[in-house]
């Protein structure tokens, strides 16, 4: 009984250790379109031109280090090619990055913008995912499916270089509210990688995330690589202003409305600097 108790506590404590040492680094190549038509009337190749501008910012590389209950998630900062650099507010300075703590429930966005530096806190509640039976393979992982449909808080970039300028109802009071926008998600999950996290803002599957379709963005992991050996250091971000995700997204929209004024102003010219 005793060699019994003995050994059930040693494979115990192999288990506990494991969970605690399971660690690793996963690759995500992220693409997004862009809906051409708000620029108004272009013709092909304009509309070519326009998109390798802002290819840097529609096209980016992330890496997730994750353990059991915290992950980090953090642009890659390449050199830009002659005539891609788009817009200078897209482009990442190396310094942001989305930090989760399941076991704390706690989410922190690290981002500079508009010059300021910014900690954008949230508690991670528990998001309500669909399960599905249906599979796929990603690389070596069998993934399975979940949905979810959710109220898209993100910010619209691209409305700044709009040209759809319609005008207000005045009939309408200052009361009433705008309808809640609602983005629809596809993950692709891997309970091969027990680790409930995924690129960007997205958790709450039981296993690693290795594909996300949000709108009109795609984020596919492209390599996974599992440490046993090297500590990997994933840092809560503790440098900036600490807002909560509404008062960031109110900053940031009356920052966007001046931006969009001053170039509607300059008549669309979006060759200059906006910041």
């Amino acid at each position: 009984m005793k060699l019994l108790f003995v050994f059930l506590l040693a494979f115990v404590t192999s288990i506990t250790f494991a969970q605690k040492s399971f660690q690793g680094k996963a690759t995500y190549m992220s693409k997004t379109t862009m809906d051409m038509s708000r620029f108004g009337k272009m013709t092909e190749q304009q509309k070519k031109q326009r998109m390798q501008r802002m290819k840097s910012f529609l096209e980016k590389t992330y890496t997730l280090t994750f353990n059991k209950t915290a992950s980090s998630f953090k642009e890659e900062v390449k050199l830009e090619a002659p005539g891609a650099s788009g817009p200078s507010w897209g482009r990442s300075n190396g310094q942001g990055s989305i930090y989760k703590n399941t076991k704390d429930q706690v989410m922190i966005e690290d981002v500079e913008q508009f010059s300021k530096r910014f900690l954008v806190t949230e508690k991670m509640e528990q998001a309500q995912w669909e399960m599905g039976m249906e599979t796929k393979k990603i690389g070596q992982y069998t993934c399975y499916k979940a949905t979810l449909v959710k109220e898209d808080t993100n910010i619209d970039w691209g409305s700044i270089f709009s040209r759809n300028t319609k005008k207000k109802d005045s009939t309408k009071t200052k009361d009433v509210k705008p309808a809640k926008k609602m983005l629809s998600i596809v993950a692709w999950y891997t309970p091969q990688i027990p680790v409930s996290t995924g690129p960007d803002k997205y958790y709450g599957l039981p296993g690693l995330i290795l594909e996300i379709n949000a709108g009109r963005t795609t984020m596919l992991c492209t390599e996974v690589a599992i440490s046993s050996k090297e500590v990997l250091e994933i840092e809560e971000p503790n440098k900036g202003k600490e807002v909560s995700r509404d008062e960031y997204n109110k900053i940031v929209k009356v920052k966007t409305e001046e931006l969009k004024a001053r170039f509607q102003n300059r008549g669309g010219r979006g060759g200059r600097r906006l910041n």
